[in-house]
């Protein structure tokens, strides 16, 4: 019920948007998110956005180079990343939960299948 994709490879220093589209229900009431996980390594949160938008949050790893977005009348959400690290390389996932967002994987109902971000040096 949610498609991410926009991953890829690029060198550091570049950028990406990825996107998660989401189907079969509206997600518009729905608190989402975006949490990698690096080969080896648990899931960790990456960044959240309240149902209205109003309200985003980032790790302190991304904060100030990641931009958390959501588009309820396409049912969507984005995220785009600048200043790619080679630390960021991971698969990324969109999430959905009802009420807000959540910094907890574990409090997530919905989840997309992962996009491949590799970042080279």
């Amino acid at each position: 019920q949610l498609q991410a994709s926009g991953g890829g490879l690029v060198q550091a220093g570049g950028s990406l948007r990825l996107s998660c589209v989401g189907s079969g229900r509206t997600f518009a009431r729905y608190g989402m998110g975006w949490f990698r996980q690096a080969p080896g390594k648990e899931r960790e949160f990456v960044a959240g956005i309240s149902w209205s938008g109003g309200n985003t949050y980032y790790a302190d790893s991304v904060k100030g180079r990641f931009t958390i977005s959501r588009d309820s009348a396409k049912n969507a959400l984005y995220l785009q990343m600048n200043s790619l690290k080679l630390e960021d390389t991971a698969n990324y996932y969109c999430a959905a939960r009802r009420g807000q967002g959540a910094t907890d994987p574990g409090a997530y109902d919905y989840w997309g299948q992962g996009t491949l971000v590799t970042v080279s040096s």
